[in-house]
């Protein structure tokens, strides 16, 4: 292992450099957002004296642990909460050569439904990228709480906005890296997809990056500002305080914490269905992205005005929800209970339901609602992000299954970083080789030039297939599901699908 260092617009940075690829760790991209800075827009990193060492990850935003019976989701998630010295608006590089020029970036958001994870995970190691001529970055952002409140006339969208200065941190020093900033794709995947999804509707984050990618993620999971006000209002009465600025910052990262997890877990819910009884996050995801303020100023449904020209890969995996929560949770429903749990935050539910064989003796009712809440909160809105993007959009499936849970939400991240090794509790030992080989190189394909190598998704709606032999074919996604209680659905061509 060797020492390489470069340099900065906050000042020097030293990090190792072993076969052939050099990594820098721990980045800052913006001031630690502590005091007078928390709850507020992101600061540039402050000015260090001398050369800075980055040989280590460093610190990760405030976030509950991962649940003990989730613990195989670890390698997607990372360390957990890592307070370190603060200073986790920070960011991760991977470069074959910070001594060359012009290679192509990769600035990837992790994912962990907007309340946990890091860039710091396993499943996101950027040695193979690098080793193929890519500078990988990956982005720490605040979460839950502290990142996604809507404190009314202050501040929205907090995570968002460290997003968006990370890209800007890259823009203005990844040259020093060996990269190109001209050549810039954002990708991420789950909550980090979305992310992906809604920086291509803002207008703080236009000219960041020329292509993205969107891994089991869409434009639709966000809520109108006042919605996003009454979940912040929930969280102060929880804590006995108004809801403003100056009265969080009274409470500590865990504090709040806690009220997030009573929020969660206790009944009454807020109710966070808009006026048709939908709720995009199924009292599951309670912070989410919001429209209405200078992020996100076009409600949910509409194309982008600030994305023309921006390359687009999009995809969700065949069976997202047979990991998590599904399997488990529901494996006891009957038909009854299946009903009652989507009707909850879903006007449709029983229709849904049948459309994906409640009532077929062949099918139980737990399976029923994970392949119900796989179109609703994935393959559905997927493809209608896909079909508003005004650039050139390529779409595909990850439809291998694997022998512990099938084509499920977050298989596909290791295969594209391939880091399958590290994620075998995840995925199992049988992980295709040329499943690996063939998502990676397409991720490298695309960020190199654009095209991914198949067709843009047109009227017909061709898709890559990745399973162990990947192949091309016609998309059986449906994208009418949930459709109709989307502002902007009369911009979407009409389905052959019954709407549901």
């Amino acid at each position: 292992m060797t020492v390489r260092t470069v340099s900065t617009e906050a000042g020097r940075l030293s990090g190792d450099h072993t076969d052939g690829v050099a990594r820098f760790l721990g980045i800052p991209y913006a001031a630690a957002p502590a005091g007078e800075r928390r709850f507020a827009p992101p600061a540039p990193a402050e000015r260090w004296a001398g050369t800075r060492n980055a040989t280590g990850y460093g610190a990760t935003a405030p976030q509950p642990p991962l649940h003990p019976a989730h613990a195989n989701l670890a390698p997607l998630i990372g360390p957990g909460w890592v307070a370190g010295d603060g200073e986790y608006l920070n960011l991760n590089v991977w470069t074959p050569d910070p001594g060359t020029s012009g290679l192509p970036v990769m600035v990837y958001v992790h994912g962990g439904g907007f309340v946990i994870g890091s860039g710091a995970a396993p499943a996101f190691d950027g040695t193979s990228f690098a080793r193929d001529g890519v500078v990988l970055v990956t982005v720490n952002y605040r979460l839950g709480a502290e990142g996604f409140l809507a404190l009314s006339g202050e501040i929205t969208n907090i995570g968002l906005r460290d997003q968006i200065a990370a890209l800007r941190w890259v823009r203005d020093n990844i040259a020093g890296f060996g990269g190109n900033p001209d050549n810039v794709t954002v990708f991420g995947e789950s909550a980090g997809g979305s992310s992906v999804a809604f920086l291509l509707h803002s207008p703080l984050a236009a000219g960041l990056f020329q292509r993205a990618i969107v891994q089991s993620g869409h434009d639709e999971m966000a809520r109108r500002l006042e919605l996003t006000e009454e979940l912040t209002k929930a969280l102060a009465a929880r804590l006995g305080t108004s809801a403003t600025t100056d009265a969080f910052r009274e409470f500590s990262a865990p504090d709040l914490l806690r009220a997030q997890a009573a929020l969660l877990r206790n009944d009454p819910h807020p109710d966070l269905r808009d006026d048709n009884g939908f709720d995009p996050g199924h009292r599951r995801a309670l912070f989410l992205p919001t429209t209405g303020d200078d992020v996100l100023p076009d409600p949910v449904g509409v194309p982008s005005t600030y994305s023309r020209g921006v390359d687009l890969l999009i995809g969700t995996t065949l069976e997202e929800v047979n990991l998590g929560f599904g399997a488990d949770e529901f494996a006891a429903f009957d038909a009854h209970d299946a009903v009652a749990e989507l009707a909850a935050t879903y006007p449709d539910a029983e229709a849904l339901l049948e459309r994906h064989g409640l009532h077929d003796p062949a099918v139980t009712p737990a399976h029923a609602l994970t392949a119900a809440y796989t179109d609703l909160m994935f393959r559905s809105p997927s493809r209608r992000t896909a079909r508003r993007h005004p650039g050139p959009t390529y779409v595909y499936e990850f439809a291998w299954r694997s022998p512990l849970h099938g084509a499920a939400h977050g298989l596909d991240v290791p295969f594209v970083f391939d880091t399958t090794q590290a994620c075998r509790g995840l995925i199992g030992d049988a992980a295709p080789g040329a499943l690996t080989d063939a998502m990676h190189q397409t991720w490298l394909d695309f960020a190199t030039h654009g095209d991914p190598g198949w067709p843009t998704y047109d009227d017909a709606r061709t898709a890559m297939s990745f399973d162990a032999s990947p192949h091309l074919r016609e998309d059986t996604a449906p994208d009418d599901t949930g459709a109709k209680y989307l502002p902007g659905t009369s911009t979407i061509r009409s389905s052959a699908h019954g709407q549901a």
